[in-house]
Formats: C-alpha cells, structure tokens, sequence
C-alpha cells in the first residue's frame, strides 16, 4: 500500500514540476509546509511525539529515519562522510556540514534579538530561550528546568549515578560526553586551545576564554544578590552558593556536604587517605595539586604573589587576600554567637571552638586534645623530639616554624612590632602588649 502510495507521489511530482508548479505538503495542526511528504511525516512525529524508527541494537527510538540511520554509526563505528578541509570524519551529513563551518566561518543562523549568530539552527533556539527565559525541561525528580534536553539529561544522570561514558586509558567514567573527551587530553597531554596574546595552551576552550579575560581584565558574569563579578559563570554559580547555603555535593562516608565537588573529592581524600600528587623533588605526597604547588614554592623560594601596598611577597594567593585585609581592614568571617570578626574563614572556625569547646584533633600517644591541627602537630614533636626548623647563622633547631622567626630576630635586630602611641618597637608581639599596659596605666614602670 506505502509502495502505491510513494509511486503516486513520484508521478505527481514530475507532473507537476513540468507544470512548473511547487508541489506543497501541509501540517494539519500547525500548517507549516514541506515540499516533500517524508518531511512532513516526520513533523507530524515531532508535533505528536511518536517515535515509530527503532534501534535494534540499543532499543531506541527516533522520529525520523534518517536520524536512526546516523544514531547505529554510533554502534558500528562508522563514519562515511569526510571531511576535505581537515580530513575528520563524521557518521551524518548534516554533522559535516555543521562541522565545515568551523573552516569557512560561516554562521547562517542569527538571533532576530540581539543579532548573535550561529553555526545550527539548534543553537539559536537554545540562545532565544536566554531573552525570554523559557526552560521547557522539567526534571520528574527535583523539578529542576533546563533550556535544553540535552542538560536535563545529563543533570537526571546526578540522580541516577549514571556515567555511560568510558576512558579507554584509565577506565575512570563520566556523565557527559565532553568531559570525557577533556579527560583523554590529560593522557595525550594535547592542549588545542592557544592564547594568541601569550602562547599559553588549555585542553578546554571554556577555559581559553576564562583566561582570556585575564588579559582584558574583563568579568562579565555578576552577582545579582551583592554585585561581585567574575570571569567565568562556573565562578559566580559556585559564589552563589554561599547567598543561598546550598551544598549538593554529599560525602557518602560522613554525610558532610559541600558547595563545590573539588571540594568533596578533596575532603574524600581524608577518609581513604589517597594523596595523589608527589613531589618529585623530596618525595612528599598531597591531597591536593594546588598544596604541592605551594610545596614546591618551598624548594624553589618562588613567591609569586606580591602585595601592592607594601611589596611582600608569598608563595599562596589565598595567603596574599588574606595580608591585603591587613592593609583594607576587612574581616568578612564574623562569629553567630559572639560578633568577633576575622579576616581567615579557619581562623573563625578555630575560635568557634571557644564556645563549643571541641577539640577534634587527638594525640594517638597521650591521647590529648587540641582545637587545631598546628597545635597537634607541635604536641607531637614533644614526644619525638623532632626540631624540624634550623637557625642558619647559629644552627639552633625549634618545634615551631614561629619560635625559628622569633629567634631570628636575635641575630638581625629586627623589631617588627610597633607602639602605635610612643613608637617604640619589639621583637616579640607579646612584650608589645605588656608595654601597652604602661600607657594604659594597668601597669607601673619597673
């Protein structure tokens, strides 16, 4: 019957061709018009959400056949249309003719709202959907919406534990496509993204872009609860987190949450002891590939990070913000039971001990507690007798990183702390605040 059919519709094309005519094929529901008859069928498919072309492989189901067609390339490996530009090879038509624009620069979609092109009509949509923002995928578990299909079916991935895309190298697995192929780039050590300013190369082009901003000193993304501003989107979704206290990242151990997955990679380091970064100088291993970074700075005695007030330099960024708050004033970390502000969010979390009394760091020689883990780490040295930091003029050895400093100060003369009323200076802070009580008259002349 479709045989007779399709004959018909062959001979009442040509008849009409030869008429000169334009031979229409009309959707009943919406009346957009198509000038063949298996467009149309596959339409009507989209417009009633039948899928009658099925996989046989994988069980999946499409609207046209065509697209079944491209989808078991995915199954055979095939891919029959080449590229002639760069020689990449592709298991549809119509991908290559997406992917020829990437050489020729063309970009035939456009934005009727802000005038942004594009190198599919897919992508405009999707872009359309930022003016009016519209997002018509809802996801059945948390409700959350998504502008694209294609995201909510990564995100229902977070739900399901799903990560259907393999490393051939390592085996290690992921829920998106994309990820998958930046990780392969850590085994081939391939960098495709390149700085036209500086040189510097990036597996991601996301993060070409981020650095990029570097040089032009551009943040685009801003906060729309405090006005802070940042360079990527990633950055300020994450910032976010801190205004509304969400923290979707569980420990499956401890159950303690986190607003960034670094972040709980990291923390999970603790429960299994993994430290996968080593120096390679003295061997030492880290947890994070940031704190060998900072390892190394010890070896090299590279401080990278100047203050622009007064000129100190250090070997962390983080230690950088932190003394540029002694020049601003700031202290943004403020205790919910006392008031007391501090410039370190650590330094807050050790005085919150104060008031609950924990002591969560635990000698496993005399079973003694302490509230930090520096102070631990000195405890211990009592029992083993390790001086881990030497004089370099008299050769005397100290438990502590902060007696070495002091005791330095007998060689040079150095007295870095100041009486902001007579002006006379110490070595030590604490002599400083014993003289102070001389102003205050809590203390007499001795």
């Amino acid at each position: 019957m479709s045989y007779v059919r399709n004959v018909k519709d062959i001979l009442l094309r040509e008849e009409m061709m030869k008429e000169g005519e334009k031979l229409l094929y009309c959707c009943d529901i919406c009346k957009k018009s198509f000038s063949r008859r298996g467009n149309l069928t596959t339409h009507e498919c989209i417009s009633t959400g039948e899928k009658p072309y099925y996989c046989n492989d994988c069980g999946k189901s499409f609207a046209a056949n065509s697209t079944l067609k491209t989808h078991k390339c995915s199954h055979t490996g095939e891919k029959q249309y080449h590229c002639d530009i760069c020689g990449k090879t592709f298991p549809g038509f119509s991908k290559l003719t997406t992917h020829k624009r990437i050489h020729t620069g063309e970009k035939p979609y456009h934005c009727d709202i802000c005038g942004k092109s594009f190198t599919q009509k897919g992508s405009v949509t999707t872009h359309k959907r930022l003016h009016t923002g519209e997002k018509p995928s809802y996801c059945d578990i948390c409700g959350k919406s998504f502008t694209q299909k294609s995201s909510l079916t990564t995100h229902k991935r977070l739900h399901t534990g799903e990560k259907p895309y393999h490393c051939d190298v390592c085996g290690k697995s992921f829920t998106e496509k994309g990820i998958l192929a930046t990780h392969v780039r850590l085994h081939t050590g391939e960098k495709p993204y390149d700085c036209d300013i500086c040189g510097k190369s990036f597996t991601q082009k996301g993060s070409l872009t981020a650095h990029m901003h570097l040089h032009t000193g551009e943040k685009p993304y801003h906060c729309d609860i405090c006005g802070r501003s940042f360079a990527r989107n990633l950055a300020l979704s994450i910032h976010k987190r801190i205004h509304t206290g969400e923290k979707p990242y569980h420990c499956d151990i401890c159950d303690k949450s986190f607003s960034q997955k670094d972040i709980l990679t990291t923390h999970k380091r603790l429960h299994t002891g993994e430290e996968p970064y080593h120096c390679d100088i003295c061997g030492k291993s880290f947890t994070q590939k940031g704190s060998l970074t900072t390892h190394k700075h010890l070896h090299t005695g590279e401080e990278p990070y100047h203050c622009d007030v007064c000129g100190k330099s250090f070997t962390q960024k983080v230690s950088l913000t932190t003394h540029t708050r002694i020049h601003t004033g700031e202290k943004p970390y403020q205790c919910d039971i006392c008031g007391k502000s501090f410039t370190q969010k650590g330094s807050l979390t050790k005085h919150k001990r104060i008031h609950t009394g924990e002591k969560p760091y635990h000698c496993d020689i005399c079973g003694k507690s302490f509230t930090e883990k520096g102070s631990l780490a000195t405890h211990v040295r009592l029992h083993t007798g390790e001086k881990p930091y030497h004089c370099d003029i008299c050769g005397k050895s100290f438990t502590q990183k902060g007696s070495l400093a002091t005791h330095t100060r007998l060689h040079t003369g150095e007295k870095p702390y100041q009486c902001d009323i007579c002006g006379k200076s110490f070595a030590l802070n604490d002599t400083l605040i014993k003289h102070k009580l001389i102003h205050t008259g809590e203390e007499t002349h001795p």
